[in-house]
């Protein structure tokens, strides 16, 4: 078996926090563009600065070659500072190209330059010829453009960011709607599942497998409901033919007192298979949701009524307090079943004389019986057919219904024992705080 559990560790993931799909999909989108546009925003400033640099480097040499032209036609060349300026020097050096910030008349103020260093022999002679051009425009055309760039990505980022919501909600509407179907499937409704179908692929799978399997689910309900139904009708016909053969023994018969002690034993047995069988039934039928008739009903007159009906079979140690009237919404066999099973538990485990208290109040039913110790396992009380002792009386169902019932509509039944007591109850609304 262990490739099964490594398999169910491959598939159990830490789930922190749940969200819906929707928004899921959503926040990757918008983790993701915000990550894209600002790296773009990056690229394309950088890019963009160098592509200008690479122009205004290309212009200052252009510049320079229209003046060496201009010596070498011995035209008359001004400086132009801090634009351009020739001047003749004693030797030649190496040609340099780098940025500077230069006090610039025409603005007032010191600016950024671009200048280019050449040194040529012209006519010989040599020359020194320097030319820049300012920088600061291109650093704005630059700017301008990233920002135009971020006005123009955020107004197409929120279109698609509302556009790629609308669809995902328009693609994944046919899985919602089948999800809701799912929810409100039961497999004790007769109405069958309506799922609707979508032109995806996947989806279309997925509706058409989940039909197939809502479909044979069914039907094996179905199929285990008539079998749980067969078993017990045909199991309580030959005890009740073995009953009836039995009693006409010892009306018609002339039976020894040995012979009766027997046919009594053989009674007994016949009344456990009945329990036993009836016991067996209740959850089954509490497991696959049959009981789903749920009305208002008042466990406090349900316990008054239980009492009379022990005492009238001369069971007269049983107290009934209550100081509010205990009213819940359940399904009346199974408050009846739960009621009488707490009861029938504290008579099978008293004795004779010993009195079993039962007390009700607004929010919850405690079932008492007197004990000389606890019960070493009361975690396996609501186990099927475990008893704590060998006690012949208890089919060992009594309590699983009562947990069954109680995990069916969310009630909880607890143990606990005190000044000699073994106390049962159950809380069918949570405590006030």
């Amino acid at each position: 078996m262990e490739p099964d559990i490594d398999l169910q560790k491959t598939k159990t993931f830490h789930v922190s926090k749940k969200t819906t799909l929707i928004k899921k999909t959503t926040k990757t989108f918008l983790i993701t563009g915000l990550i894209l546009a600002f790296l773009s925003c990056i690229a394309l400033y950088f890019y963009t600065h160098n592509l200008l640099q690479k122009e205004i480097e290309e212009e200052l040499h252009s510049t320079e070659g229209r003046i060496t032209d201009a010596i070498r036609d011995h035209k008359e060349i001004y400086s132009l500072s801090p634009i351009t300026e020739v001047t003749i020097v004693d030797s030649l050096k190496a040609e340099s190209l780098k940025d500077t910030v230069l006090f610039d008349p025409s603005q007032n103020e010191r600016e950024l330059f671009r200048e280019l260093s050449t040194y040529k022999r012209i006519n010989n002679i040599n020359y020194h010829i320097v030319i820049r051009t300012l920088v600061v425009e291109t650093d704005e055309i630059v700017m301008a453009i990233v920002l135009s760039n971020i006005a123009i990505f955020l107004l197409a980022f929120l279109f698609l960011f509302y556009f790629n919501k609308a669809q995902n909600l328009r693609i994944w509407q046919p899985f919602f709607d089948n999800l809701n179907q799912m929810k409100e499937f039961s497999l004790t409704s007769s109405h069958p599942i309506v799922l609707v179908d979508s032109d995806i692929v996947e989806f279309s799978e997925l509706k058409t497998h989940i039909q197939q399997l809502t479909t044979k689910v069914r039907t094996d309900y179905e199929n285990l409901k008539q079998y749980t139904e067969n078993i017990s009708h045909e199991l309580q016909t030959p005890l009740a033919i073995i009953q009836a053969k039995i009693d006409n023994i010892i009306n018609e018969h002339a039976i020894n007192d040995r012979q009766f002690e027997q046919v009594s034993s053989i009674q007994k047995d016949i009344q456990r298979l009945k329990q036993l069988n009836k016991k067996i039934t209740i959850l089954t039928k509490i497991d696959n949701n049959q009981f789903v008739n749920i009305e208002e009903v008042s466990i406090s007159q349900l316990v008054n009524e239980k009492v009379e009906d022990y005492k009238e079979l001369e069971i007269k140690n049983i107290v009934h307090l209550a100081n509010e009237n205990l009213q819940v919404e359940i399904d009346p066999y199974l408050a009846e079943i739960l009621v009488n099973n707490l009861i029938s538990n504290a008579i099978k485990h008293s004795l004779q004389n010993e009195n079993i208290v039962i007390f009700t109040n607004s929010s919850s039913l405690l079932v008492s019986n007197p004990g000389e110790i606890a019960i070493n396992n009361p975690d396996k009380l609501h186990l099927r057919f475990y008893r704590e002792q060998n006690n012949f009386k208890s089919t060992g169902l009594g309590l699983s219904i009562v947990q069954k019932i109680c995990d069916l509509y969310g009630y909880t039944l607890t143990y606990r024992f005190e000044n000699k007591q073994h106390i049962f109850s159950v809380l069918f609304f949570p405590a006030k705080s």
